[in-house]
């Protein structure tokens, strides 16, 4: 590593509050196979895998914890909501790690650094590789500072989801309903990335994007949303 990419991982170091033993560690968890397909390495996927699964049970033990009287259905709503897309990639702006990521050209000329699947993607494996570094109350810690202050979020307390609520301004505002329609499928078969439009009619309200076709129309639905309120 040169300087100024020791410097750059003693900034997230730092925003996590969290030193690592095996800074390699921390190197690969920001490494995107594009990058390797260039210069060789170790790649992300491996990582963000792990990731995702230490990340499922953390906040499992955490909503458990914070929410004792919720049922299974809720608590599961309040997961989702907390690990979509959307969430992750807003997560992992606020550490910096869009800048920190190690691209091919390619994927840097295309934006690769604000592309909320390569952040998601990249904080998840932050996360695995926290773990495999510093064990589970390291990572249990990082978890909780970073996710706690979005339980405070009404939406999420009521256990609603974006569908839900555009459904409902949709039929108070529109009197129609919401429609999803699939627009991209891309990516192999491990890293799925799905796009999905939502219409109004035959009106585009929004479009959003997914690693699955139902965190795509969640995201959709968000940004449908937004339009709606500037209705009212």
């Amino acid at each position: 590593m040169n300087e100024k990419q020791d410097d750059t991982l003693a900034g997230i170091e730092a925003r996590i509050r969290y030193r690592f033993g095996n800074a390699e560690l921390l190197q690969e968890a920001l490494t995107h196979r594009t990058y390797v397909n260039e210069a060789g390495g170790k790649d992300n996927q491996r990582l963000e895998f792990f990731g995702d699964a230490v990340l499922d049970f953390l906040l499992s033990d955490l909503l458990l914890k914070r929410f004792p009287e919720s049922r299974e259905g809720e608590l599961t709503k309040m997961r989702a909501a907390l690990v979509d897309e959307v969430s992750l990639a807003r997560i992992a702006a606020e550490l910096e790690l869009g800048a920190s990521l190690r691209l091919g050209r390619g994927e840097e000329k295309g934006g690769g650094r604000q592309k909320r699947s390569l952040l998601a993607d990249a904080f998840e494996a932050l996360l695995a590789a926290l773990y495999l570094d510093g064990g589970i109350e390291a990572a249990r810690r990082v978890v909780h500072e970073l996710f706690e202050p979005l339980l405070e979020s009404q939406e999420l307390l009521c256990g609603r989801d974006a569908k839900t609520d555009l459904q409902e301004r949709a039929r108070t505002l529109r009197r129609e309903l919401p429609r999803y329609q699939l627009k991209d499928a891309t990516g192999p078969d491990h890293d799925r990335r799905f796009t999905v439009e939502v219409y109004l009619g035959d009106e585009l309200m929004g479009e959003g994007v997914g690693r699955t076709k139902k965190e795509a129309e969640q995201d959709a639905a968000r940004a449908a949303t937004v339009l709606l309120k500037g209705e009212q």
